[in-house]
């Protein structure tokens, strides 16, 4: 069922997380709120980097030439 989803669809379910955090900040402590909120973003951010699919050949003229 999750295999199905796209590393894109999955950091933006994901960043609902910021929901709460948002809430949190309002409702109880404002700088902490902040800091989970920029937390949660960073997490998600760093995620969708590691999952996004590679543009090309990750081969360089160095590793060509020993082959």
């Amino acid at each position: 069922m999750f295999e199905t989803l796209t590393p894109r669809a999955t950091v933006a379910v994901g960043l609902l997380a910021v929901i709460p955090t948002v809430i949190f900040g309002v409702t109880r402590s404002g700088l902490g709120g902040l800091i989970a909120t920029v937390n949660v973003v960073l997490i998600f951010a760093a995620l969708y980097v590691a999952m996004s699919p590679l543009e090309g050949p990750a081969r360089t003229a160095a590793h060509d030439a020993s082959a």
